[in-house]
């Protein structure tokens, strides 16, 4: 019998696979939800056991973590119907959501998790994609209070590294910092690629030739890779970059805080998703600015 904690895992899409692969693959006993059959016949044969419902899951887990697309998904987690309150009092238990989810929603399901269950609440955005998730390589922000982030600890950093950011609220507060500066290097590299492109170099070659100066990144080689082949298979949805980048504007507009590159990526990722593409990967913003005269 392994002393390690049940895990439940909620959203078992693209990111969900991947963390319960490498749960799965560290030795955790897994308890998996989705809405979708599929999802969930797929996260079975990965050795996850499959539940009905997030409240039938907290009958059975020690830490409930979820990775789902919207934050009416996340709160329908908590307080649904067949949501984690309606499971009665479980002192000890942790919620962790690793969705990006607004910030004030985050607060107001931390506070009702603690008064209505006894349960902890943990807020860690996750930076890195479906492949980082499988390998125990993300980057992940977390808010919290120091109980309850002490208690799902050894899990996280099996998934990555795990930086305690501050209070309820500033794991999401730290995912608008990195969308900022990931989401608009979307464009930022479509760009550069175009211009690449354009004027006959090597565009395979570029994030090599600027790998040890300031213009290097990891970000670089991945999307020039994805973007010289044209190919947009989604690793992560256009429509979910576009959720994001809204709910970032929506943030800097509660603060009266400019943000002018951020609001530019906004706008071309609405584009995007009006032109009927949300549902390829993020870097086909490479379609609105390639092709150029060349």
């Amino acid at each position: 019998m392994s002393d390690k904690p049940v895990v439940g895992f909620i959203g078992l899409g693209l990111m969900g696979a991947g963390f319960v692969k490498r749960l799965v693959a560290t030795g955790h006993e897994v308890v998996g939800f989705d809405v979708v059959a599929g999802k969930c016949e797929a996260a079975a044969s990965q050795g996850a056991q499959i539940v009905a419902s997030p409240r039938e899951m907290a009958q059975q887990a020690d830490i409930i973590a979820c990775s789902v697309t919207t934050p009416a998904n996340v709160a329908k987690i908590v307080t649904g119907p067949d949501g984690l309150i309606t499971a009665g009092r479980r002192e000890g238990m942790v919620f962790i959501d690793h969705s990006t989810t607004p910030i004030e929603l985050t607060l107001d399901l931390g506070r009702r998790l603690g008064e209505e269950a006894g349960v902890g609440f943990v807020d860690a955005p996750v930076s890195g994609g479906p492949p980082a998730a499988e390998a125990g390589t993300l980057a992940i922000m977390a808010g919290g209070e120091k109980q309850a982030i002490e208690m799902v600890r050894p899990v996280m950093e099996m998934l990555g590294t795990f930086t305690h950011m501050g209070p309820t609220g500033a794991g999401q507060a730290t995912k608008l910092v990195n969308q900022t500066l990931v989401l608009t290097n979307y464009c930022v590299i479509a760009e550069a690629l175009a211009l690449a492109e354009c004027y006959g170099v090597d565009a395979a070659r570029v994030p090599e030739a600027l790998a040890s100066g300031h213009a290097g990144s990891n970000l670089l080689p991945v999307l020039f890779e994805r973007m010289i082949a044209r190919d947009w298979a989604p690793k992560g949805y256009a429509r979910q970059v576009l959720k994001d980048l809204e709910m970032l504007n929506d943030a800097a507009h509660e603060k009266c805080l400019p943000m002018p590159m951020a609001s530019q990526a906004l706008t071309l990722f609405r584009m995007l998703n009006t032109r009927g593409r949300s549902e390829l990967d993020g870097a086909a913003v490479f379609e609105l600015v390639g092709g150029g005269e060349c």
